[in-house]
């Protein structure tokens, strides 16, 4: 092959290759057909922000309203820092102004007001398989918010990560944007508890082992895992023999009410955290995730010795 030939090759298959990214890359949110008229159910919405934990990131730190959503944690991560904005209904500073629409594809695709690819700091794997409604309750509810005037603070995030336009691969091999679909050889508590921990309250987030790229470990789905700010271990809690393999379904749900474990200690960190989100949920709700909590698959996952790194 003559060099002016193999030339032309490699730029087409250049020109093709960015074409074939720049398509595969394209955010594209939930169509505005998408959302019939309805009425919205406040009292769910505040169900699914409870499971959520919006409080627990989104609250502005060191505060005692909860409910004042004006950002500003700060996510340090191996990707960079990721410093959690605000979604109270602030017109200028918060999601005040935002469509219904627009919050519906921010947590179903993971894409932005503007159109942008979101950081799946955001949580947003998980919060795609939340049934419609429920989001649309969620968004409603957070609307009855007191708006906070706080302006979001901008990301940490080294290249080549801080090119947004790449997590469209990554969402690729994460989002779908499919809703939880039921088991119908289990029963309603068992599937009520399985929407609960894989959709609003993306358990698997925290309690899962990470990849290179960020993405879950799917054969260590609950296994535990380093801490994604690097502080400490988040357990298994799987009923492995390196998990929770001694708890029944009234342990579990007694500790997502009150934070107590079996033998009498207590959950500390951001699972404090979780539990003042889960304490507020119905007694059949926590009785529902402790059922799906104490089927899933035992996997291995202990935390690695003082001193040593995890694999």
């Amino acid at each position: 092959m003559r060099f002016s030939t193999w030339l032309k090759a490699v730029v087409l298959l250049a020109i093709a290759g960015a074409v074939a990214g720049f398509v595969l890359t394209m955010p594209s949110g939930i169509p505005a057909d998408a959302l019939a008229p309805r009425t919205a159910d406040l009292a769910n919405g505040a169900t699914m922000f409870n499971i959520g934990g919006c409080a627990s990131c989104h609250a502005t730190p060191h505060q005692d309203d909860l409910t004042k959503l004006g950002g500003g944690l700060a996510l340090a991560t191996p990707f960079g820092t990721f410093r959690v904005p605000n979604i109270s209904p602030d017109q200028t500073h918060g999601i005040g102004a935002w469509s219904e629409l627009e919050f519906v594809s921010a947590m179903k695709k993971g894409i932005g007001e503007d159109g942008e690819h979101l950081y799946p700091a955001f949580p947003y794997p998980s919060y795609q398989h939340m049934k419609l409604d429920d989001v649309r309750d969620l968004f409603a509810f957070i609307r009855t918010l007191p708006p906070v005037a706080t302006p979001s603070q901008p990301h940490d995030i080294p290249f080549p990560f801080s090119v947004r336009r790449g997590l469209g691969l990554w969402q690729l091999l994460y989002v779908d944007g499919k809703a939880f679909v039921p088991d119908t050889s289990k029963d309603a508590v068992w599937n009520r508890g399985a929407y609960l921990v894989e959709g609003p309250g993306h358990c698997a987030e925290c309690h899962s082992p990470r990849n290179v790229i960020g993405g879950i470990d799917a054969d260590r789905r609950f296994a535990g895992g380093p801490d994604a700010e690097g502080k400490g271990w988040v357990p298994n809690i799987t009923p492995s023999p390196d998990g929770i393999p001694n708890y029944s379904v009234k342990d579990i749900a007694y500790l997502l009410e009150t934070g107590f474990t079996p033998d009498l200690d207590s959950v500390g960190g951001s699972m404090a955290d979780v539990v003042k989100n889960t304490s507020k949920l119905t007694a059949a709700d926590r009785q529902a995730i402790a059922t799906y909590i104490k089927s899933l698959p035992p996997r291995p996952g202990k935390a690695p010795s003082k001193g040593k790194k995890a694999d």
